[in-house]
């Protein structure tokens, strides 16, 4: 009788709830010294005592696969199949992290898919070190939130096939499950932002040095602006002073030329008041000769005269 199931007990998964153990490892259970002397008429509240004596989780160990005393726990739950009240008290316990295994485990294997999402999930939230004992007996150091992550991920684990659990995701469709909510959001909205405010003060920063690269090309151009201005102001003086210049040459020819004119008409009315002085000249010398004439023919005349 003390390795059969409470006769009150619910079938679970539709067989009797020791079922979920593979025979071959239920029988290496009950073979133990372990089970025959410790978990002998074992309560939902004496078994709480045995539960605080455990010093890691794991399956079957060693070359003849023997069973852990974990598992041999979870066998004993499985048998008497506490309230779930107790095994959410398991699972809420904060000073005892092996019995919040034990409980996290019997729900996973005897829980509904909601309940199991519902009461394990918050236990990603624990970073408590705990010992597992690998197939070979070894101790290897792991956490709570990895052991309850491979509960919900894999089929199969601690030598017991798991109960198929559906997909989140497909819950969540469904409108039985809300969307989950870590407690690391904050902290990763906080990264998030923090890495938002680096991209952004970056991003300041490359524009500011390209808005002062942007600057110091535009004080260049500036620069090389006001030199093509200073250029072509050097330019168009240089050019005024070139039509002065061919302005006061040209004055000056015309000057030169007015002043020739007139000096050639000066020259001109020269040579018209030589001729005429000339011709007056020529004139009276006539004049003077006609008269001298004039006057030796009249000194002739009055000679005959007297003669």
């Amino acid at each position: 009788m003390a390795n059969t199931t409470d006769p009150f007990a619910k079938s679970v998964h539709g067989t009797n709830p020791q079922n979920l153990i593979e025979y071959i490892v239920r029988s290496k259970i009950l073979q133990t010294i372990y089970w025959k002397e410790e978990c002998f008429a074992l309560t939902a509240e004496s078994l709480l005592e045995k539960a605080v004596e455990i010093n890691a989780v794991g399956g079957t160990c060693g070359g003849q696969k023997k069973p852990t005393n974990f598992l041999c726990l979870i066998l004993k739950l499985l048998q008497i199949q506490p309230d779930k009240d107790i095994i959410i008290e398991y699972i809420r316990n904060d000073d005892f992290k092996y019995v919040r295994m034990l409980g996290a485990f019997y729900l996973r294997l005897v829980g509904r898919p909601i309940e199991v999402y519902q009461y394990l999930e918050p236990l990603y939230n624990d970073f408590s070190k705990i010992r597992l004992q690998d197939s070979e007996g070894r101790y290897v150091l792991t956490t709570v939130d990895e052991v309850v992550d491979d509960m919900l991920r894999k089929d199969f684990l601690f030598d017991i096939a798991l109960p198929r659990l559906p997909m989140r995701k497909a819950l969540e469709k469904a409108d039985q499950l809300p969307p989950r909510e870590s407690a690391l959001d904050e902290e990763f909205d906080e990264a998030i932002l923090d890495l938002e405010a680096q991209e952004a003060a970056q991003e300041a920063a490359a524009l500011q040095a390209q808005l002062g690269h942007v600057k110091a090309e535009q004080e260049v151009r500036e620069k090389e602006k006001e030199l093509r201005e200073r250029e072509k102001e050097r330019g168009e003086r240089e050019r005024e002073r070139e039509r002065e210049r061919k302005r006061e040459r040209k004055s000056a020819k015309e000057q030169v030329e007015a002043e020739w004119e007139k000096s050639s008409e000066v020259v001109l009315a020269l040579n018209s008041m030589e001729r005429q002085t000339r011709s007056r000249g020529n004139g009276s010398k006539a004049k003077e000769e006609e008269e001298e004439e004039e006057a030796e023919e009249e000194e002739e005349e009055e000679e005959e005269e007297e003669d």
